[in-house]
């Protein structure tokens, strides 16, 4: 790992410097609950819909999966934009600086169980495409009509010029693993459907995409406490060797995917960063980077050694005496935590993720997120 950071920062050294940021009128998003900001609170009323969320930053649940910020707020913040409205959400509905499709528990591949009485979001990646095709196709309409609504709505020129983020692929990795198909099946049909979306955008005149792979699996307590594991299936950090290990094959087909991309989309710019990596190496030194208990929740009913249960889980309640009262309890310090709820992570643990992957040091190309305009120098 240190091997590919020092390689990461070499060719930094390499590169070309741009005499100037790149300016992004604004962010459209696609992924699940990594960057939900109320998607699916918005439609479903499940969720974080109850403190402790939000409680760090917001002081009341956002919809967000978190005790405050994501990575997504931050990318947001770094480029001077506002914080982004679930697409979803009719109570924030100023789409002037971008849209976010993203909802919690949703899948690049379609789902046969979807919510309500399922156990994934109806809105898989094809679906956030879908919308964003009617988001933009809408737009023409108040750019002829003008009125109200023409503050409320991306200027003309902004699609072109804006930033694709995209974080999707986690609960295909868990759909996959209590599914009966294999890996050599599903991951690639996922791959070429990802594949897909982005053509399409780029399509549309979307130029600029900034695109997270997946987290460590096997490091979060969700997948620890239902999964039987023995010693010798933990590595020296406690996670999951196999879950581990499924991701790792996701972001490979992902690499290869999107250098195939770059072939085929000239004028695009695609960033693509090793979240992984910035993720397993927070974890597996988290007391040298100021955090404790790295796979254990903040927030949970205080019933495993992982804090998680998903019978009771983070703000949920239970009637006691004929009192409602809080079981999925928050820790004392979450700036002290890196997992909040067994699945999602802190603001804590999202600022420093982000202080790492903002300078490049783990993007290919090794460029920073104000430079994700310019387009790779090497050939893929």
């Amino acid at each position: 790992m240190r091997q590919l950071f020092l390689l990461s920062c070499l060719l930094c050294l390499l590169l070309p410097v741009s005499s100037s940021a790149c300016s992004f009128p604004a962010i459209f998003n696609f992924g699940d609950s990594n960057s939900d900001t109320g998607g699916l609170s918005s439609s479903f009323s499940i969720g974080p819909v109850n403190l402790p969320y939000g409680e760090t930053f917001f002081g009341f649940p956002s919809g967000r999966f978190s005790d405050g910020r994501l990575l997504v707020d931050f990318v947001a913040g770094e480029l001077g934009l506002p914080r982004l409205c679930a697409y979803l959400d009719s109570l924030c509905s100023n789409f002037s600086r971008g849209a976010n499709f993203a909802t919690a528990l949703s899948t690049i591949v379609p789902q046969n169980t979807t919510l309500p009485l399922g156990v994934y979001s109806p809105f898989s990646l094809d679906v956030q495409l879908k919308q964003f095709l009617l988001f933009k196709s809408r737009l023409q309409m108040v750019y002829r009509k003008g009125g109200a609504y023409k503050d409320l709505v991306p200027q003309e020129g902004y699609i072109a010029k804006a930033l694709y983020t995209i974080d999707i692929g986690q609960n295909d990795l868990t759909a996959l693993y209590f599914s009966n198909m294999s890996a050599e099946e599903y991951l690639p049909n996922a791959l070429k459907e990802f594949s897909t979306v982005i053509k399409r955008i780029y399509r549309l005149g979307g130029r600029y995409f900034w695109i997270h792979n997946t987290g460590p699996l096997g490091c979060l307590p969700y997948v620890l406490v239902q999964v039987p594991l023995n010693a010798a299936r933990l590595d020296r950090a406690g996670c999951s060797i196999l879950f581990n290990d499924l991701a790792r094959r996701f972001n490979s087909l992902l690499n290869e995917t999107v250098v195939q991309l770059r072939k085929e989309l000239p004028l695009a710019a695609l960033t693509l960063v090793d979240i992984f990596s910035v993720k397993y190496s927070l974890i597996s030194q988290a007391k040298k980077n100021g955090f404790e208990h790295p796979l254990r929740s903040c927030c949970g009913d205080g019933s495993s050694k992982y804090n998680y249960n998903s019978n009771a889980r983070c703000g949920d309640t239970a009637m006691k005496n004929g009192i409602d009262v809080l079981i999925g309890k928050s820790c004392k310090d979450p700036t002290k935590s890196i997992i909040w709820d067994g699945v999602h992570y802190t603001e804590a643990a999202n600022k420093w993720i982000f202080d790492q992957i903002s300078k490049g040091l783990y993007s290919d190309p090794p460029i920073s997120l104000s430079s994700a305009c310019y387009r790779n120098p090497r050939k893929a």
